[in-house]
């Protein structure tokens, strides 16, 4: 039998390398101003066998906020309620929990260290849970990051109602930089605002995560995804909210800037081979 090409069984990251990765997210985006003191929050989908009991050796269990049927015996990396994202690298153990969900699909087992400093999951853990039981179920994902973080850029757009549409928010924030439609090909996704942590919010946030890889709650904050990499859903923030930053200088300025035609915008994608409903 002939050898199988390296590639087809890529090694799949550690528990090491994984909470390295959270730290590291967690910096950026602190550096790029889209997380004031606890606000903000992560989590990672781990659709494969993972020990996490020698970091997290408190085991507790916990009812799920949402039925996550699709993440059975699988394990949820996510950051504790209040922690501040920019100092997960310095200590992880103490801001994040790992849970393992049931074969119930309710319920699972929360592990945590002995210098855990949250009482509970970060309080939008419903959206993310609900995030990566839909994209399972749907895709077959074995690998899911979600970060939600609160870019001042973007969430001041959406306090102007003429920027709380997705026709309008993409058109503007795309036409800043080329490499925008490149790195967003598929564009934000814009929800009007509901109650942080709410039902309401969470169904909301799952339908436009099928459509788009990062949305927007409007005047609160944005919620991106990546079945690549954790750094990768924090790349799509930080595209997203430069664009909205040059939007917004361009308002103060007076809106004499010309920002990429259509015509500009176009010739990149196709350069590039990117298939975009916002190129025209």
């Amino acid at each position: 039998m002939r050898n199988a090409p390296m590639h087809e069984n890529p090694p799949r990251p550690e528990l090491e390398e994984l909470i390295t990765a959270m730290g590291a997210a967690g910096a950026r985006i602190c550096e790029i101003d889209a997380s004031e003191a606890g606000a903000g929050n992560i989590s990672i989908f781990v659709g494969w066998d993972i020990e996490v009991r020698r970091r997290f050796p408190i085991a507790e269990e916990i009812a799920l906020p949402a039925p996550a049927p699709a993440l059975a015996g699988s394990t949820i990396l996510v950051t504790g309620s209040g922690r501040r994202l920019r100092q997960i690298h310095e200590d992880p153990e103490a801001n994040i929990g790992a849970v393992v969900v049931h074969d119930d699909g309710l319920t699972a087992t929360l592990f945590t260290s002995p210098r855990r400093l949250f009482e509970r999951l970060t309080s939008e853990f419903n959206s993310h849970l609900a995030v990566h039981q839909d994209q399972v179920a749907l895709r077959g994902v074995d690998f899911q990051a979600v970060v939600h973080a609160q870019p001042m850029n973007l969430t001041y757009l959406s306090h102007i109602p003429a920027y709380r549409d997705t026709e309008a928010m993409n058109t503007r924030i795309l036409r800043w930089e080329p490499e925008s439609i490149v790195s967003l090909s598929a564009g934000i996704g814009v929800l009007e605002f509901m109650i942080p942590g709410s039902d309401e919010l969470m169904k909301a946030n799952v339908e436009g995560l099928r459509e788009f890889e990062i949305v927007l709650w409007s005047k609160h904050g944005v919620m991106a995804r990546s079945d690549v990499s954790v750094t990768r859903a924090v790349d799509r923030i930080e595209y997203a909210e430069t664009g909205a930053k040059y939007e917004y200088m361009d308002l103060v300025a007076g809106g004499r800037a010309e920002g990429l035609t259509a015509v500009q915008i176009a010739s990149v994608a196709s350069e590039f081979s990117i298939d975009s409903r916002w190129v025209h």
